[in-house]
């Protein structure tokens, strides 16, 4: 198990401390820590999926409004 050092300041501490004063501070820190990379990763695949449909809509073919009401159109009752 690895141990890591950071600064944070007094008031989160002291609030952290506080809020988790008969709990296993490693334990919570741990499940944060796992929280804040899977966040970023859902961030990360969100974006490369945003791009993916901005690109593709650069390739889509253009109509007119008049062709798109026509083809939303056509085929229904």
């Amino acid at each position: 198990m690895a141990t890591v050092n950071f600064s944070v300041p007094d008031d989160v501490k002291e609030a952290f401390n506080e809020t988790f004063k008969d709990q296993n501070k490693s334990a919570i820190i741990a499940d944060l820590m796992r929280e804040a990379v899977e966040r970023a990763r859902r961030k990360r695949r969100s974006h490369e999926a945003i791009t993916r449909i901005l690109e593709r809509c650069k390739h889509a073919p253009v109509i007119t409004e008049e062709e798109f009401r026509a083809a939303r159109e056509e085929g229904r009752p």
